[in-house]
């Protein structure tokens, strides 16, 4: 079971909503999470449980961040609209730049994220149960000094 999170722009919400009603039947057997609005539009067009964070302007895009800085998030799609400037850009920046320290595969657009939900479904994460597995425990890292 991973740990998938959806966020998207208020002109990108209807197709993410289209985007997990297409792929329905994959996300069921994952934990889902999403920023406030986008997972009450997808909850209602599913059947699908979403935890829902705040909208990303009030800092649910920090709350997905926080997930993703402690390598707990394993897939994110976030449909960004790049024609329309966002007052919390800073906080979507720091989310990217934390997908890329942690190596977790984040779609920004929906012929990203339909690869990798096609990867998601015929089981190409596995690699992430690893990650997992393997993880250092908390407060043992290894650049800290006494």
């Amino acid at each position: 079971m991973l740990k998938i999170a959806f966020i998207a722009h208020d002109r990108k919400k209807e197709e993410m909503v289209n985007f997990v009603t297409a792929y329905e039947p994959v996300f069921t057997d994952h934990q889902l999470y999403s920023t406030g609005t986008t997972g009450l539009r997808i909850m209602e067009g599913t059947s699908l449980k979403i935890h829902r964070f705040e909208s990303g302007p009030l800092g649910g895009d920090q709350q997905i961040g926080a997930l993703v800085a402690q390598n707990e998030m394993d897939l994110i799609i976030f449909l960004r609209d790049p024609l329309m400037a966002q007052p919390h850009e800073p906080d979507i920046n720091a989310l990217l730049r934390l997908c890329d320290v942690q190596g977790i595969p984040l779609a920004t657009n929906i012929a990203t994220a339909e690869i990798l939900v096609k990867a998601l479904d015929r089981g190409d994460f596995a690699w992430r149960e690893l990650v997992h597995k393997y993880k250092p425990e908390a407060g043992l890292n290894s650049g800290d000094s006494e």
